[in-house]
């Protein structure tokens, strides 16, 4: 590339002889354009006929004129060797420049499908190992699953249980001292008569449920049976405790009975 550069400088400039040879074939073939596009404007038919017959002649004509041209052979418009010369040189220059331009498309093309290629293999290795470690967790908790045995579970289980009926039993000891501290069984006083007064005492002892009482009961009727929640109250229930559970939204009436309260829920 760089010796057909330096060739074409040094003989950049043609001499007199080819010069004039060239204008004189250039002027000619002018000329003989010039006489072509007269003749081409004199047969033109006028714009009166019909436009549709006018594109048919058209078409035959140019396709005439597209079979005369496909049969002859092309010629050189200049004869001299110098000026072939250079027009051979200055064609093979651009012909180089574009080949060149396409070698460097081409290895930019390259360096970034290397890159793609590069990224496309590190994010396969990744997930390779995401894989590989996925199978040996796997493998492991099978073997861990079958070394397990039913007995196992079931000991788990029961001592799951155990641990719940425990928390169950202090929450309770807790919740029966807080209502014993806040909220004391009620105490008959009566002015007429103390023998009167104890008999009184001892029934209710003896009859009403206390407010922990109450608590359990709805805590193990919302537990058993989540899907009728609602106990009946009778006269073993003192209204006082039942109007402070109401009150202080702990409990809920039922909507169609009086009689009947569920545990409020607390989620």
């Amino acid at each position: 590339m760089a010796e057909l550069e330096a060739g074409v400088v040094a003989e950049e400039a043609l001499s007199e002889t080819a010069l004039n040879e060239l204008m004189e074939q250039c002027e000619d073939q002018f000329t003989l354009l010039e006489k072509l596009q007269n003749e081409i404007i004199l047969s033109e038919p006028d714009a009166c006929e019909n436009p549709q017959d006018q594109a048919v002649n058209r078409l035959m004509a140019a396709e005439a004129e597209l079979k005369q041209w496909l049969s002859v052979e092309p010629k050189l418009l200049a004869s001299n060797s110098e000026v072939l010369l250079k027009a051979g040189k200055e064609e093979m220059l651009k012909l180089c420049s574009e080949l060149e331009m396409g070698l460097s498309c081409q290895e930019a093309k390259r360096d970034k499908l290397k890159e793609t290629k590069e990224l496309e293999q590190k994010w396969l290795e990744e997930k390779t190992q995401v894989l590989i470690a996925a199978k040996k967790h796997v493998e492991r908790r099978q073997i861990e699953k079958e070394k397990a045995s039913e007995h196992s579970i079931l000991l788990d289980t029961k001592a799951q249980i155990q641990k719940m009926n425990v928390y169950q039993e202090r929450l309770m000891e807790c919740l029966s001292d807080v209502l014993g501290k806040h909220v004391p069984l009620p105490q008959y006083e009566s002015s007429t008569n103390k023998k009167k007064k104890k008999s009184n005492t001892q029934e209710f002892d003896k009859d009403m449920i206390s407010l922990n009482e109450i608590l359990e009961l709805l805590m193990n009727k919302a537990v058993n049976t989540p899907h009728d929640p609602y106990m009946t109250i009778d006269n073993t229930f003192w209204p006082p405790y039942i109007e402070l559970l109401l009150r202080y939204g702990i409990a809920v009436r039922h909507q169609e009975s009086n009689f009947k309260i569920r545990l409020e829920t607390l989620f």
